[in-house]
């Protein structure tokens, strides 16, 4: 992408806080789109589709907005790892545990990966963490432990998929630094179809192993849950989120995360009249700060990134 491309882009797009809002809906609002889909598909098989569609889908937009995929070995062979660990696992694992938990669980817990990433980040890229960041991951673990006291101790959810979700998000941080340390280059379609694709062909043996095509229903919910997962969040998710690091730092973009845990409580309740306790409300306000304190850039991070090198590793949101 030109930056003929980028300014003609912004010149077409709507305002940016229109931007940043529909991002952060898309994104937040996965978890309960999945939650629909997954009445009528078991987890593997459903997000096999997802990643399958969208990985050929996008991989056709690569084409068109990138030309044609001129990659290193070494970026080719990081994305197939990063995405295995971004798609195959984190959302395997998460979306097997949305049949134990509910939505807004699940997208409270994973929005805590900045917290999870600026831990790991120290001892094995180097980062240093200031003062204010520190604050933030301790206020941001202080609300996930209200969270959970409030659904464990309350029996709103299970056990069984809280340590689903937390293995899921453990991949994600993982594919995150790695993302970090290996710093694949490439079209950002390509790098996101190149992810997407090897999350499902990956997935799709387990999938066909563990479940049954009989248990798939071809129903609205699951036609429009899937279509939204795939069009709305996989490609228009995506496409959203480069084009904001084009207008702003990535660390900065990143601050977007600290809007997600109220807002998946929010479309949990909505789209699935999924019950929010009190102590939730308490509990995501330290984690939502801490986010914010942890992901805001500093008063030196203010270049934007290009949205031609900036590969696609946000499964963070990637729900």
């Amino acid at each position: 992408m030109t930056s003929a491309t980028t300014t003609n882009a912004s010149r077409t797009f709507l305002p940016l806080p229109v931007l940043v809002a529909l991002f952060c809906v898309l994104w937040s609002s996965a978890f309960a789109g999945a939650k629909l889909a997954l009445l009528d598909c078991p987890p593997l098989l459903l997000l096999s589709f997802r990643l399958l569609l969208a990985g050929g889908i996008m991989l056709g937009l690569a084409w068109a907005i990138d030309g044609r995929p001129t990659m290193r070995r070494r970026d080719f062979l990081a994305l197939l790892f990063i995405g295995v660990l971004n798609n195959a696992v984190y959302l395997g694992f998460n979306w097997t545990a949305l049949t134990f938990t509910s939505s807004a669980y699940t997208a409270v817990l994973t929005s805590c990966l900045p917290l999870i990433v600026a831990l790991a980040a120290g001892p094995l890229l180097g980062e240093k963490l200031n003062l204010a960041k520190w604050f933030g991951i301790m206020l941001g673990l202080l609300g996930v432990v209200i969270v959970l006291r409030s659904r464990l101790e309350g029996g709103h959810e299970s056990l069984t998929g809280t340590l689903l979700v937390g293995v899921g998000v453990t991949a994600l941080s993982a594919g995150t630094l790695a993302f970090k340390y290996f710093a694949p280059r490439g079209g950002v379609w390509t790098g996101t179809a190149i992810q997407g694709l090897a999350g499902g062909v990956v997935l799709a043996p387990f999938a066909l192993a563990s479940e049954s095509l009989a248990d798939v229903h071809v129903t609205v919910n699951l036609i429009g849950g899937l279509a939204f997962l795939v069009v709305g969040v996989s490609i228009g998710g995506y496409g959203l989120w480069f084009y904001l690091l084009t207008r702003s730092s990535a660390t900065a973009a990143s601050s977007l995360h600290f809007l997600m845990p109220p807002l998946g409580l929010f479309f949990g309740w909505l789209l699935l009249g999924e019950a929010v306790p009190p102590l939730d409300i308490l509990g995501i306000v330290p984690i939502a700060l801490g986010i914010w304190l942890v992901t805001r850039p500093s008063r030196a991070a203010t270049r934007p990134v290009q949205a031609e090198t900036a590969a696609p590793c946000i499964s963070a949101s990637n729900s």
